[in-house]
């Protein structure tokens, strides 16, 4: 079998026809496809989260300068419409900056390679909500510098930010403040994906868990560990100093796994989901993990 070079991959791989025992997948790809009753059920193991302030990148020609300006915009999104990342986005700035999607035009394409919107999953969206498909060989970093899209939610950073691009800039430039108050004021530290097993091997979720929390704290304890050298081996100037502020802010484990810490964000994450009509109905905690680690 092929190895898979990029998460879509993996994610289509198990989406298609269950290619793998245990995989990560992400959270709107696992929700679409419940739609189908399928042969995996998730863990919540989460090995993806990204606070996402920080994601939303603008053509500063398009007169954009903070959210009430992404009204009746043209905007980009990777792969589908309501891409992980691009539901947190949309959730948190509906939320706390009364943005509708359904104000805007919808580009779906490739990032950095021209390609069609994922062919392996549902593409479901409200019909007010306009929604388009990149045109033919062109990418939404080249048309986000371009000025042929307004903005772009993005979960990587595109290319043209990456090299300072003079077209292209954060909608809220100054993002880790925002992202920290947000963070204090809700205890949310959004999840982008979790690992699923096959149900006929839920027999070993629990064993499968923990070997993922074991991996994950050996992870932390690292990064405790090498406060005392300065977090030299990270080779990011100031790395101690981010990890001795983050700790005034976190607690100890600062990435769980598990329901009963990561309970709020779920639901939020569920709330939004189905709020931007990529669900039939707004699911359960309950209905999506494995029951046998309900209680974790």
């Amino acid at each position: 079998m092929k190895t898979a070079a990029t998460l879509p991959e993996i994610f289509e791989g198990m989406v298609r026809g269950g290619a793998y025992d245990v995989a990560e997948l992400g959270l709107t790809f696992y929700l679409r496809s419940l739609e189908q009753d399928p042969p995996y059920v998730a863990l919540p193991i989460f090995p993806n989260r990204v606070f996402r302030h920080s994601c939303v990148f603008v053509n500063v020609h398009s007169g954009i300068t903070g959210p009430a300006d992404l009204t009746g915009r043209t905007i980009g999104e990777f792969g589908t419409y309501g891409q992980d990342s691009g539901v947190w986005a949309k959730g948190i700035l509906m939320d706390e900056h009364g943005f509708r999607p359904e104000d805007n035009r919808w580009i779906i394409g490739g990032l950095e390679h021209p390609a069609p919107p994922f062919d392996f999953i549902p593409h479901p969206h409200p019909p007010q909500v306009d929604v388009s498909v990149a045109p033919a060989g062109r990418t939404l970093n080249r048309m986000l510098d371009d000025g042929e899209i307004d903005a772009l939610f993005s979960a990587n950073v595109p290319q043209c930010f990456l090299d300072r691009s003079p077209n292209v800039a954060r909608l809220f430039a100054d993002f880790e403040p925002l992202e920290r108050d947000y963070h204090r004021r809700t205890g949310i530290f959004p999840i982008m994906h979790t690992i699923v097993i096959r149900r006929d091997l839920l027999r070993l979720a629990a064993e499968v868990y923990r070997a993922f929390a074991e991996a994950k704290d050996a992870a932390l304890e690292r990064y405790r560990g090498a406060r005392r050298l300065h977090q030299v081996q990270t080779m990011v100037p100031w790395m101690n100093a981010l990890v001795e502020r983050n700790a005034t802010e976190f607690p100890d484990d600062w990435w769980p796994y598990g329901i009963a810490a990561n309970r709020r964000t779920l639901e939020t994450y569920l709330r939004y989901h189905y709020e931007q009509g990529l669900s039939t109905r707004r699911w359960k905690i309950e209905e999506i993990f494995a029951t046998e680690l309900l209680d974790i």
